[in-house]
């Protein structure tokens, strides 16, 4: 049976991206987001739904991601859903989904305090989906990595 794993997301960063590497110099990030629905209850009042996103992001993505998102910040995320399991030190299981960015875009042209620079908007280019083969250029030829990061 064929199956079909994606997600789109537009919302806010929930938390500052958290930035590592790995010792083959694969960059990591890990960021929250925030999607918020808003609709009428049978009462007739509005209501608010926030979803929270865990997002991971890898590679050249993850750099520009790191270098010009902070918490509050809009993004639009596509990706896959990836189920993470572990156990804690009790031994008990715990589960969680997060999503893998595949691609992104930057929601604002300008930073927030309103200057303008010649870096953003390069890395701005860089997200679109056109730019996928250079972004696949800085991941290991073999996938293999240092640490134990699930892809």
């Amino acid at each position: 049976m064929p199956s079909f794993n994606k997600v789109i997301l537009l919302g806010n960063l929930t938390r500052d991206p958290e930035m590592r590497t790995t010792n083959s110099g694969l960059a990591i990030c890990k960021f929250g987001v925030a999607t918020t629905r808003v609709s009428k209850g049978n009462d007739g009042e509005a209501r608010e739904e926030t979803v929270f996103v865990d997002v991971d992001v890898f590679g050249r993505q993850a750099e520009v991601i790191g270098r010009y998102f902070t918490k509050g910040r809009p993004i639009f995320i596509e990706g896959r859903l990836r189920l993470d399991q572990w156990e804690t030190p009790a031994g008990e299981k715990r589960n969680k989904l997060c999503v893998i960015l595949e691609n992104f875009q930057f929601i604002s042209s300008r930073f927030d305090d309103g200057s303008n620079d010649a870096d953003f908007t390069n890395a701005s280019s860089m997200s679109v989906a056109s730019k996928k083969d250079e972004i696949a250029a800085t991941l290991p030829v073999d996938n293999t990595l240092d640490e134990d990061v699930p892809f």
